[in-house]
């Protein structure tokens, strides 16, 4: 059963809401602080929706978050059941810093069809070409770069692929620099990173890289609306982290997960820009006023724009 559209507008309040609070945190060097702005207003404004809201994908477990915690449950206990992935503040070095890229991010989905990603890091592959055996995390650099190049009718070094900077991804950016490929490095928020590829106006072809497994499934449920092909493969480094995956119902610790098992059926994703970044503009306040704007998708309406918005604080 779809989602209804008229919770479009509904979950770009939350985000929305969520940046602004987040905003007034922004440059003041304490990402905890910054943090928290969003996460306690994204709850408030979620528990005013008419839904059986259960959070899938939030600030951690009971005892690591007292709010958004994986688990809790959310709205006014009337209406539809939704999974929701929730990331208040995407980035929280860019607004402690007051850096371009910080977003507050929500994915919705129907009950039960959106993954429940534990907090470990992910192997992930995206490019908006979604064509059977074109890229795949289990090919080589070489081959997915050269696929693609190919499948453009151009060469490597006309590629532009996105990696987050980190020491972990020396042998990858090595073997792109050989290839000639145009890299973009950021420094954090691998989801805005990976829905680059979602477009051509970003002009990325791919993103790649390790990065964080719950960011991976938000990222997914907007590359699913917009028909762009991604997997991702979780890394457990830990005997922990094995022993909370198998709590999870993970069973197989080397799966490729393709896009259609991490979420399914309707979704509605939603990421306000708190700093103007690649993605979406920050909060801009003006008298009582504030401006957003949002990268906004829903599946069953085919709905993707950046709404941009103005509303009373």
């Amino acid at each position: 059963m779809a989602i209804d559209k008229k919770f479009i507008k509904i979950f770009q309040n939350v985000t929305s809401r969520a940046a602004l609070s987040s905003y007034y945190q922004v440059g003041k060097k304490n990402k905890i602080k910054a943090d928290k702005a969003a996460v306690d207003v994204m709850r408030k404004e979620l528990n005013k929706i008419d839904m059986f809201g259960k959070v899938v994908i939030g600030e951690g477990e009971l005892d690591e978050a007292p709010m958004l915690y994986i688990g809790e449950k959310l709205g006014t206990n009337k209406g539809p059941h939704f999974d929701i992935a929730v990331d208040p503040l995407e980035g929280t070095n860019f607004a402690a810093n007051n850096l371009p890229g910080a977003l507050s991010v929500i994915a919705v989905a129907e009950k039960s069809n959106l993954f429940n990603a534990p907090e470990t890091y992910m192997n992930k592959i995206a490019t908006r070409f979604n064509e059977p055996g074109l890229v795949d995390l289990d090919f080589s650099i070489e081959k997915n770069i050269n696929n693609l190049a190919d499948f453009k009718n151009s060469k490597p070094e006309q590629l532009s692929v996105c990696i987050l900077e980190r020491p972990r991804h020396k042998e990858i950016i090595e073997k792109l620099l050989k290839l000639k490929v145009k890299i973009k490095f950021i420094s954090d928020g691998d989801v805005s990173g990976a829905l680059l590829v979602s477009n051509d106006k970003y002009n990325i072809d791919m993103f790649l890289g390790i990065g964080g497994g719950p960011e991976g499934v938000l990222a997914a449920a907007a590359l699913d609306t917009l028909n762009c092909f991604f997997q991702g493969r979780f890394i457990f480094q830990t005997d922990k982290d094995k022993s909370r995956a198998s709590k999870m119902g993970i069973k197989n610790f080397e799966k490729k997960y393709e896009l259609k098992e991490i979420i399914s059926g309707d979704s509605i994703f939603c990421a306000t820009g708190i700093t103007s970044g690649d993605l979406v503009n920050g909060i801009k306040i003006e008298d009582d006023s504030f401006y957003s704007e949002t990268f906004v998708t829903h599946k069953s309406s085919s709905f993707f724009d950046v709404i941009k918005d103005n509303k009373k604080i």
